[in-house]
């Protein structure tokens, strides 16, 4: 039993942040009882108390490529920025395309008390042609079915995918780029690619296939979730796509409305990630579209590398940026300091809304629900220091930056799984 005392309770399903307390028992939020019954008491004086933060979109790189990440320090990356529940997506070496994998990482995540929902992939081996068993993966524990890493280049496919998941009751979460536009080019297609001398990753790439999958989903009727939206293109189409009443939902990245392709030439490959960085247009269209609820979440798409693979150059380094430890405070940073969010619709951003949209317990701090919470200071000021991550990896181009906004606490079912 545990009692969070004095605390700024921001919850999105509650209405408006107030100060207050939290009663725990067994692993649940529940009504108040006497302080001497606590095992523990946290005086949260000064922090804001949210729903743990759920995360669509995060690489554990595990089983097969724990030279950059494994469950454990994933997990472990996860509870120091906050998060309680995750989906990790199914490109590892082997693919996560049977019943017999999903279980396997279930079982590994269960000792690190972050709650590890695995996607599955969509075609076997994530080659874009058959299908995987999408019942038996529902039923082994899959939380969505995903080809993340790679666009489902055959529409056919896409369109049966689509209406077998619907069948299943399943998400999709679509990474949506035309593989012969995108190619493996490792920066956005504009001035900076002319700059640097090579071939760019065009915008059309990703607005193509959002095209393209919002269409099917309506014909179909599937529920498609679009991944890692970098593009003002893109955008306008879910927005339209909404509009129609298609059952579409979308996230973007920390990544999509801090930087822009500019961050390639100072930082390099830590800046290289799919989709590419972009414009200024589309960073201030990713920022209205969370505004306006055209993207519902804001996910990491934590990507870790080694600093051998980041080291190959542009061209031949891998894609992607560890994210976990930094989400948080760059999303209260850039959207709450500088373009007047309300703590109230971040946290809704990054909880609540993907709790819905994955379908996991989780969003809330209503008595009954899951003790999932994180407690986190809004004012600190911090400098990101990569060589302090719980993360193994160190791949990202935030290093140095001053951010506002540090998580103290994460508690899952009731455990504190980071903090004093």
């Amino acid at each position: 039993m545990m009692i969070i005392k004095n605390a700024r309770i921001v919850d999105p399903a509650g209405g408006s942040a107030h100060e207050g307390d939290l009663y725990i028992k067994d692993g649940r939020l529940c009504e108040p009882f006497d302080e001497s019954l606590a095992d523990r008491v946290i005086d949260a004086r000064g922090l804001a108390a949210a729903p743990g933060l759920v995360d669509l979109h995060v690489h554990l790189r595990d089983p097969g490529q724990t030279h950059k990440e494994d469950i454990v320090t994933g997990c472990a990356a996860a509870a120091a920025g906050g998060v309680t529940t995750l989906l990790c997506m199914p490109n590892t070496s082997p693919v996560l395309d049977s019943p017999e994998l999903i279980r396997c990482v279930i079982a590994r995540a269960a000792s690190t008390g972050v709650k590890v929902r695995p996607c599955g992939a969509v075609t076997v081996g994530q080659e874009g042609r058959e299908l995987t068993d999408f019942k038996a993966l529902k039923g082994a524990g899959a939380a969505a079915l995903s080809d993340d890493g790679r666009n489902i280049d055959s529409a056919s496919v896409m369109r049966e995918a689509l209406k077998k998941a619907g069948e299943e009751g399943l998400l999709i979460i679509a990474h949506c780029e035309d593989s012969g536009l995108a190619g493996n080019r490792a920066v956005n297609e504009g001035p900076v690619s002319k700059a640097l001398g090579l071939p760019g990753r065009p915008a059309i790439a990703e607005e193509l296939i959002v095209a393209r999958d919002a269409m099917l989903a309506k014909e179909t009727g599937g529920r498609l979730h679009i991944a890692h939206v970098s593009s003002k293109g893109s955008v306008d189409i879910i927005r339209r796509a909404k509009a129609a009443g298609v059952n579409i939902s979308a996230e973007t990245c920390p990544q999509y409305f801090t930087l822009t392709e500019s961050a390639v030439l100072e930082k390099g490959t830590l800046a290289r990630v799919n989709p590419p960085l972009r414009t200024d247009e589309d960073v201030r269209a990713i920022i209205e579209g969370l505004r306006d609820g055209t993207l519902d979440a804001v996910s990491t798409d934590h990507a870790p590398h080694s600093a051998e693979e980041k080291s190959r150059g542009l061209e031949n380094a891998p894609s992607g940026m560890v994210g976990l430890e930094t989400s948080l405070a760059l999303a209260l940073t850039r959207l709450c300091g500088e373009e007047g969010f309300t703590l109230e619709s971040v946290i809704r951003l990054m909880s609540a809304n993907p709790a819905a949209i994955a379908g996991v317990p989780g969003g809330s701090l209503k008595i009954g629900s899951p003790a999932d919470i994180v407690l986190f200071d809004p004012d600190e000021e911090w400098t990101v220091e990569p060589e302090k991550f719980k993360s193994r990896a160190r791949n990202t181009p935030f290093g140095g930056f001053k951010l506002r906004g540090r998580v103290k606490y994460t508690i899952a079912d009731g455990k504190t799984v980071y903090g004093g």
